[in-house]
C-alpha cells in the first residue's frame, strides 16, 4: 500500500461552532490512511464533546498542557514530534491572532510552537472578523511564515450574516491535503510561466482626478493564487488595488492603461499562458490637464481617445501564450463574450454578467467560458473555487491545444 502523505495528523479543534463540522473530518483523514491525533481548546470542547472524538479517532482526545500523566515524560514534546502535520479546524481569530505572535496559552498552541510539522488552518469566524485589519494582518504573517490556509468560503453563517468566513468543508480540506500538490494544487501546469493581468486601471484628467471603473481585482487575483497552486510560475500585472500578493506569485504594480499595456507585452514574450483578467479602460483622456481643474462652468467635456487593445495584441503575438480573455457584461453574456474571442482571436474567454451582489467588489461570482468549440458553466460560489475552475479548464485546454498536431500557442514545457 501506497503511504499516505501524511499519516500522523493533530487535528486541533478550537471554539468556533464550525466544530460541529470536524468529526467528520476526522472520520475522512482516517480514510485516507492518516492517524489523528485531536487536540481540543477549552473553547473547542464546549462546542463538541470529546468523547466524540475520542469514539472517531480511536484515540484519547488531548486538552490539557498540565495533565500530569501525559506530561511526566513531556508529552507536548513528544506530540509535537509525532506529527507530520497540524491542522486547525476550526481556526479562529484569536488562535490566528496568538500564532502570528508566537504566544502559547494553551496545549495546542505550544505544539504549533514545539513542531516542525507542516501548519496548516481551516479559519471560521464571522464575515467582519474575518475582514477586520487586526485578523487579515495576522493572516499576511502567517503566510509570509508558510502557513498554509484552506478557506475560508463565503455564504450563510450561523450568525445569520452573509460573506466569508465559512470553514471550508470537510470533504474539500482532504481533497486540498491529499490530491494536490504541496502547496494546494495538482501541478498540472508545472514547469509552465503563466502571465496573469488583474484590477482597474486609473486615467487621470488632472493631478486629482481620474477615470476608472468598479474592478476590486479579486477574482484576477484568486486566479493567479489558483495557477500557483497548481505547480505554475506566475506573474500578476496588477492594477491600483488593496489586495496582498498572492503567495508564490511575482507581482508588477501599475496604474494606468499605458502602463498595463507595457507590462503585460514584456511579460507575456516569455509567458506560456496569459490570463488578461483585468478591466483595463477602454478609453482615457486624450490630454492630461497639468493643473487641478476649476468649477467654473455648469458642464465639463473631456475629449477621450481609445487605450491600447492589450488582449488582442497579446493573441496576435507570433508564438505567443495561450491567451484567455474575460468579458464583464450586462446582457446577452455569452453572445457578446463569443463575439469578444472571435473578435480577438483568443484561444479561451471568460464571461460574467455585472449585476446587484456579483461579479465587482463581491466575494462570489458565477461563470461562463467558451472556447471555438465548447463551453463550460460555473454556478455562483466563491471566486477563490471559481478560480480553481478556470485554471482547470485553462489547463485542459492548453494542454490540449500543445499536444495536438498544430497547436494554438506556445507548446507546454515537456
Amino acid at each position: 500500500m501506497t503511504e499516505p502523505r501524511y499519516s500522523k495528523i493533530i487535528l486541533g479543534i478550537t471554539g468556533g461552532i464550525a466544530a460541529y463540522k470536524s468529526p467528520d473530518l476526522v472520520r475522512r483523514l482516517r480514510e485516507r490512511g492518516a492517524e489523528v491525533q485531536v487536540v481540543m481548546t477549552g473553547s473547542g470542547a464546549k462546542m463538541v464533546s470529546p468523547t466524540v472524538f475520542q469514539a472517531v479517532s480511536g484515540r484519547a482526545v488531548r486538552s490539557d498542557l498540565w495533565d500530569e500523566q501525559a506530561e511526566d515524560a513531556m508529552g507536548h514534546i513528544e506530540l509535537a514530534r509525532w506529527a507530520d502535520l497540524i491542522l486547525i479546524a476550526p481556526a479562529t481569530a484569536n488562535v490566528m491572532s496568538q500564532l502570528a505572535t508566537g504566544t502559547a496559552t494553551g496545549l495546542l498552541t505550544t505544539l504549533c510552537l514545539a513542531s516542525e510539522a507542516e501548519l496548516v488552518l481551516a479559519p471560521a469566524m464571522n464575515q467582519a472578523m474575518w475582514k477586520n485589519p487586526a485578523t487579515q494582518d495576522n493572516l499576511e504573517t502567517l503566510r509570509t511564515r508558510g502557513v498554509r490556509f484552506i478557506g475560508p468560503d463565503s455564504g450563510s453563517q450561523a450568525c445569520g450574516e452573509v460573506g466569508p468566513g465559512r470553514m471550508t468543508e470537510p470533504d474539500t480540506i482532504v481533497a486540498n491535503l491529499f490530491d494536490t500538490a504541496p502547496g494546494g494544487g495538482s501541478a498540472r501546469l508545472a514547469g509552465i510561466k503563466v502571465l496573469v493581468s488583474a484590477g482597474p486601471t486609473r486615467e487621470p484628467i488632472d493631478p486629482v482626478r481620474y477615470v476608472s471603473n468598479r474592478s476590486s481585482g479579486k477574482m484576477g487575483f484568486a486566479v493567479a493564487q489558483a495557477a500557483v497552486h497548481a505547480g505554475a510560475e506566475v506573474t500578476l500585472v496588477a492594477g491600483p488595488v488593496s489586495l496582498p500578493t498572492p503567495v508564490g506569485v511575482e507581482r508588477v504594480d501599475v496604474e494606468t492603461a499605458e502602463q498595463m499595456h507595457a507590462a503585460v507585452l514584456e511579460h507575456a514574450a516569455v509567458a506560456d499562458i496569459y490570463i488578461g483578467a483585468a478591466a483595463i479602460s477602454d478609453y482615457r483622456p486624450d490630454s492630461i490637464a497639468p493643473e487641478k481643474i476649476k468649477k467654473k462652468s455648469p458642464t465639463l467635456q473631456i475629449d477621450m481617445v481609445k487605450s491600447c487593445d492589450v488582449l488582442a495584441e497579446v493573441a496576435a503575438m507570433q508564438s505567443g501564450p495561450f491567451t484567455v480573455g474575460f468579458a464583464a457584461e450586462t446582457q446577452k453574456l455569452e453572445e457578446h463574450a463569443r463575439a469578444k474571442l472571435v473578435g480577438k482571436n483568443l484561444d479561451m474567454i471568460v464571461g460574467n454578467l455585472v449585476c446587484d451582489n456579483l461579479c465587482f467588489d463581491q466575494d462570489e461570482n458565477s461563470v461562463l467560458m467558451l472556447w471555438a468549440d465548447g463551453s463550460e458553466e460555473l454556478e455562483r460560489m466563491p471566486k477563490t473555487r471559481i478560480a480553481a475552475g478556470i485554471i482547470d479548464t485553462v489547463a485542459n485546454r492548453y494542454l490540449g491545444a500543445a499536444n495536438a498536431p498544430t497547436p494554438l500557442r506556445r507548446p507546454s514545457v515537456s
